[in-house]
């Protein structure tokens, strides 16, 4: 296939003549590396109706440029870029021009400022990856989840493909949620009080941005979710950070002007910790006295291998205080990236109208790949299956986490896919990863989790959602020395 004729224009400022003009542009393309190697160009005939100019000039452009060794010629086939072309030099060649905008007064807002860590896309090219929240290809269902993409591209769903939601989500993949998903959480809701978002991330952001104003504040888990934080602090709300325990956030800590309470009960982020019930049901009462509202962050739910989970706080609130958050990432994969707010009507109403202005909805064939996926059957057999691989691989965590003396800060008591770890004090855990890499091993450094301007450096998170078991004990043998030589 050649290179797309509409990539050629000529410059209105250029000098020299037509075919001067033809040369210079194709030989910056090939410099710049938009044509590579072995690239086939327009026809003659193309190119010169595309610009406007004479059949004869573009050939006499092509011919110089084979002359010159940018070009070579395959019979009939036409004029593709040398195999001797020049390469492309190392740095980006700018365009003409400087740019004269001061971009630190132009842009309004910063959103770059947060403490989101950068994580490696290249983690499956290391032999320990204790990253959390990738996906094992090894335990997906390609197979089914292929069918049901094909089902979804099928002629009979041509319209839930096709169609502008605008503003409302596949009454498929909502009546799902409805009746099988939030059932499991002890939650009942009608249509109109969920919205299908894309991943927990975006229904947190959904919600600090109907909930939340410059005067009004919101409490936080400490340690906490570090995406939250940075979503919340570009709210430029009040932010109260509140230190959690063994059995997640105390309640009796929270500020009398708080508005919102953002919390992890069933697997605290990143502790692991279970809220109890009693616990729950003192928050709910706290909030009733505030008279605050709760998002709930579900994130792991599914994750429980362990025991059944602990009842949903949403499922215990009797006064519509809970905002309910659930995600998909976790459980099938996160590139999916579908997610789901649970809540009263009004604060729906107001959620789908702010999705419908940013982004409209979630694509429809993804919304409706997921409802086959979930409706037939194999989301429940994929669950089974990954609780059945992730008890294994915590087992064998735990063990070797034990032989080897390494301390556990947090780990879940219904299962998840990751430990909370502490180093000794004195170990940075930032550097501690960048040793760890050249041996193969990935670990996520703590630091990001605590709010503050000293947030402790020697917390560590330790995932075996993506590590087959039989290489975890040598992984964490290799953490092991690595610490004992910090």
């Amino acid at each position: 296939m050649a290179t797309p004729v509409e990539t050629f224009f000529l410059d209105p400022d250029a000098q020299g003549t037509l075919q001067a003009q033809i040369q210079q542009m194709i030989a910056e393309a090939i410099l710049s590396g938009l044509l590579p190697r072995g690239e086939k160009l327009p026809s003659t005939r193309k190119l010169a109706r595309h610009l406007g100019v004479s059949r004869i000039t573009v050939t006499l452009a092509y011919t110089e440029l084979q002359a010159n060794d940018y070009l070579s010629s395959k019979g009939r086939s036409g004029f593709y870029v040398s195999e001797n072309a020049p390469e492309p030099p190392a740095f980006t060649p700018r365009r003409p021009g400087e740019d004269r905008v001061d971009w630190s007064r132009a842009i309004g807002r910063s959103f770059v400022d947060g403490v989101t860590p950068d994580k490696p896309q290249d983690w499956r090219s290391y032999r320990y990856p204790f990253t959390y929240g990738q996906s094992d290809a090894t335990l997906f269902d390609h197979n089914n989840w292929r069918l049901c993409a094909l089902k979804a591209l099928g002629q009979k769903d041509y319209a839930a493909m096709t169609r502008d939601y605008y503003d409302q989500d596949d009454p498929e993949l909502v009546e799902f949620v409805a009746r099988h998903i939030l059932p499991r959480r002890g939650i009942m809701a009608a249509p109109n009080e969920i919205l299908v978002t894309l991943g927990a991330q975006n229904a947190l952001w959904l919600s600090a941005q109907v909930l939340l104003t410059q005067r009004r504040t919101a409490a936080i888990e400490d340690p906490c979710y570090h995406t939250l934080r940075d979503i919340l602090t570009q709210s430029r709300c009040h932010l109260a950070p509140i230190a959690v325990d063994s059995n997640g956030l105390p309640p009796e800590l929270l500020p009398d002007e708080t508005d919102v309470i953002f919390t992890t009960p069933s697997h605290q982020c990143p502790t692991t910790s279970t809220m109890p019930l009693e616990r729950r049901r003192a928050l709910l009462d706290r909030a009733r006295d505030l008279d605050a509202l709760i998002v709930e962050d579900d994130y792991e739910f599914e994750m429980s291998f362990l025991k059944p989970p602990s009842p949903a706080l949403k499922s215990l609130d009797r006064e519509g205080r809970v905002i309910y958050v659930g995600s998909f990432s976790k459980s099938l994969f996160p590139g999916l990236r579908l997610g789901y707010l649970v809540g009263p009507e009004p604060f729906i109403r107001e959620a789908r109208a702010l999705r419908s202005t940013m982004l409209r909805h979630p694509p429809g064939l993804i919304q409706r790949t997921a409802a086959y996926f979930l409706s037939l059957g194999h989301y429940d057999a994929l669950i089974r299956r990954m609780g059945n691989a992730y008890h294994e691989r915590r087992l064998v965590m735990d063990g070797a986490i034990s032989e080897h003396k390494l301390a556990i800060a947090g780990r879940g008591a219904f299962g998840g896919s990751s430990f909370w770890m502490r180093a000794p004090n004195g170990v940075d855990t930032k550097a501690l990863a960048e040793t760890l890499k050249a041996s193969g091993v990935l670990i996520e450094p703590g630091a990001p989790f605590f709010a503050g301007d000293n947030p402790a450096q020697n917390f560590y998170r330790l995932a075996y959602s993506s590590i087959p078991a039989a290489r975890i004990p040598e992984g964490i043998s290799l953490i092991a020395q690595a610490i004992a030589k910090a």
